[in-house]
């Protein structure tokens, strides 16, 4: 038996092929401008060749919200109930969606199994998924869910081997920093609370959304620019965070101008640092001890400067193991498949 992962993006198509022993037999991203989501699946079937032998496709879906909270058979019933949710998720969930109509189209006799982000955290304590909002609010479905989970959950299990140690008996901090950019407090190896919250774009600063804000800066935009909600969303997911102040969208080009002494890109990099580390403290906090804070993402285990900046002059950390672990959500996700 074989398992296709599917990760597809807004621009990307990711695959990887894997073997019945997870060994991994091909991987592609294929990247062909603006064609759509099912052209690009066409370009990734003619790298894969054979698919007689693939038994199982798994997607990575960002937001699952209430209803889909384990990996899921999709059928066209239920893909339509996913769609709900991609106004959450918008720079996310559209995509992963046409991944799966187009496996539906292209590779009709194999079962499609979505794997979500929220997953991980279906069992956040109440008093850290639940918002200071009318209750009303939170019996209508808006509560924190958390995002990046798969890859949370992946690093720990691996942070916890270096340590030794069963998970449950560890409590991590993980950081996952990419152009998305999360953390997430695990305690006895569940997440007890994470900083993304109802969508993707609470918490970190990222690449380009806001992350935390005062919902009172939003109040006063609309008031004084009176404009849309499209418009609103797109300042906020699109326009703001490290992209916002620096006018970089890429991490290597705000390294870059760091490095040219420009001012707004050294502005930026602190910023993202500051609130990571405010974070970090938050956790600590909630968790009272933890064995191990890990990185991971593109940013997050790749760039060595990231990392030594966030952790410089935090005593907390002193004797506190750091991990760069690089995720592998593929992989995982071919695991949970394996297991339906």
């Amino acid at each position: 038996m074989k398992t296709l992962i599917i990760n597809s993006g807004s621009f990307s198509f990711k695959y990887k092929l894997f073997n019945e022993g997870f060994d991994l037999e091909k991987e592609g991203n294929v990247q062909t401008g603006n064609t759509t989501t099912e052209e690009k699946f066409k370009e990734a079937l003619k790298e894969i060749g054979d698919t007689s032998e693939i038994k199982a496709i798994g997607h990575r879906v960002v937001h699952g919200g209430r209803k889909f909270t384990k990996p899921t058979k999709i059928t066209p019933d239920n893909l339509k109930e996913l769609e709900k949710y991609n106004t959450l998720a918008p720079l996310h969930n559209p995509y992963n969606l046409a991944g799966i109509q187009a496996a539906f189209n292209l590779l009709p006799d194999i079962p499609n199994i979505a794997v979500f982000d929220t997953a991980f955290y279906k069992n956040l304590p109440e008093y850290a998924k639940i918002y200071a909002l009318p209750l009303k609010y939170y019996e209508n479905g808006i509560q924190r869910f958390g995002f990046h989970g798969t890859s949370h959950k992946f690093v720990a299990e691996e942070a916890a081997k270096k340590l030794e140690k069963p998970l449950d008996q560890c409590n991590l901090i993980t950081i996952h920093l990419g152009g998305g950019c999360s953390i997430t407090a695990i305690k006895e190896g569940k997440a007890i609370d994470t900083s993304m919250g109802f969508t993707p774009l609470e918490g970190l600063v990222m690449g380009t959304r806001a992350g935390d804000i005062d919902a009172g800066i939003i109040i006063q935009i609309l008031k004084e620019e009176k404009i849309s909600g499209d418009d609103l969303d797109k300042l906020l997911n699109q326009e703001s965070g490290i992209k916002g102040i620096s006018g970089y969208d890429d991490f290597r080009d705000l390294l870059n101008g760091i490095e040219k002494n420009e001012y707004n890109a050294k502005l930026a990099f602190d910023i993202f640092v500051y609130r990571i580390k405010k974070y970090i403290g938050a956790y600590f906090a909630i968790l009272n001890h933890i064995d191990a804070i890990v990185f991971t993402g593109a940013i997050g285990s790749g760039k060595e400067i990231t990392r030594n900046k966030i952790i410089e002059g935090m005593k907390i950390l002193e004797n506190v193991p750091s991990f760069a672990i690089e995720t592998n959500e593929e992989l995982a996700i071919a695991k949970e498949v394996k297991k339906n």
